[in-house]
């Protein structure tokens, strides 16, 4: 029941970001906004996620009550988000993004720390309860990319808002926790910022930075190209499909190659990604593009969760999810928004996905450097 319960705030959680990822961005420029302001937003709730992760973390770690916590966050940033409704200035807009993303950060570092837990000693099967969040986005991104070319754009505010009231409902349905208190290990954050931890984090900082240009602007990027709604969510449903085949076999995959081999592989395909998007402009091309999505998201994603796992002590698995995501998807991202909103107006997309390429590309040689250096620097020990 409690892997089911798991499931379900993954399928609702990504059913969301089925409507925010590839659409939001997308009302926001039909609203008349600038790309600097449209990245501005975005870099907004990037820095909020730095920042309220953490923060919450701590006071969940502390007080032993995620559950308490999550339920909270859920039903709050349900209700700012109801807000979106109401204006489109700018202003107004930046305001309630702030509120939002107070509450709603770190929702997704919580709902890995509870996955963890749940799977104790069988953690190599995280892909298949977290394929259900890919399964949801599948089907969101295609039901709506249908629908906005029939209906008005800010549907999709209206259908975040109703997804959030239905995961904030289903969230008490989830257990709490208990990780017995150990002040030894609790207080101790030596794990999280060992050499291994910088140097991973730095990484992974690089890697979702090289995403912003994706998250950002690749909708307003076909958009320009020329394609409609209902070819811009296939394009994001194929993504996802990609990803659904490596997460199930998630516990074979992680047997058969090394944590560390998939990250540094994973930084490779994301560098090759973003080069070929900025020369693609044939649908075929763009959608076989990707494909690439399985690795440079799902087995990179995947890698990471279970890596920073490893990381965190017994009595902190909250906190090393949430600096996890604050440092990729918080500071990584907000970076990358703030680079692309200025990349996009000043150069065009096609330098941005360049540039997008050589930044995953030096991530992943800062990783294998170090994973080299570590090695030979632990040969040397044994001789």
């Amino acid at each position: 029941m409690i892997r089911i319960a798991l499931r379900a705030q993954y399928f609702l959680y990504f059913a969301i970001m089925g409507l925010y990822l590839p659409y939001f961005n997308l009302y926001l420029s039909h609203i008349r906004l600038t790309g600097f302001q449209i990245g501005a937003l975005s870099a907004l709730r990037s820095v909020l996620m730095v920042i309220f992760p953490v923060v919450w973390g701590l006071v969940a770690d502390r007080l032993q009550a995620r559950r308490s916590v999550y339920i909270l966050c859920t039903l709050l940033s349900t209700s700012i988000w109801g807000l979106y409704l109401y204006t489109t200035d700018f202003e107004w807009l930046l305001l309630i993004t702030l509120g939002y993303g107070i509450f709603y950060s770190p929702i997704i570092a919580f709902l890995e720390a509870f996955t963890m837990d749940a799977l104790g000693n069988d953690k190599l099967r995280y892909g298949q309860t977290r394929v259900w969040g890919s399964i949801a986005f599948i089907a969101i991104v295609l039901l709506v990319g249908r629908l906005i070319e029939i209906y008005p754009i800010n549907l999709i505010l209206i259908m975040v808002l109703c997804i959030g009231l239905i995961q904030s409902a289903a969230a008490l349905g989830l257990p709490e926790f208990q990780i017995k208190k150990n002040r030894k290990i609790a207080g101790d954050p030596r794990r999280l910022t060992s050499p291994d931890s910088i140097v991973f984090l730095t990484a992974g900082f690089l890697m979702l930075m090289s995403h912003g240009a994706y998250y950002g602007f690749f909708s307003i990027h076909l958009e320009k190209l020329g394609f409609g709604a209902t070819f811009i969510g296939i394009c994001w449903a194929v993504a996802s499909i990609s990803e659904i085949g490596i997460m199930m076999g998630s516990k074979t995959f992680f047997q058969r190659f090394s944590i560390e081999n998939v990250l540094v592989f994973s930084f490779v395909v994301a560098a090759g990604r973003w080069f070929l998007l900025s020369v693609a402009v044939s649908g075929p091309i763009i959608l076989i593009v990707q494909i690439l999505h399985a690795i440079t998201y799902g087995a990179f994603h995947m890698a990471s969760i279970i890596y920073i796992d490893r990381l965190s002590s017994a009595a902190s698995k909250t906190l090393g999810q949430t600096v996890n995501n604050a440092v990729s998807y918080g500071m990584g991202l907000m970076a990358g928004f703030f680079l692309s909103g200025y990349l996009y107006e000043t150069a065009g997309a096609r330098t941005l996905f360049i540039i997008s390429g050589g930044i995953a590309l030096t991530g992943g040689t800062l990783l294998k450097l170090y994973q080299t250096g570590y090695q030979k620097d632990r040969r040397s020990r044994h001789v």
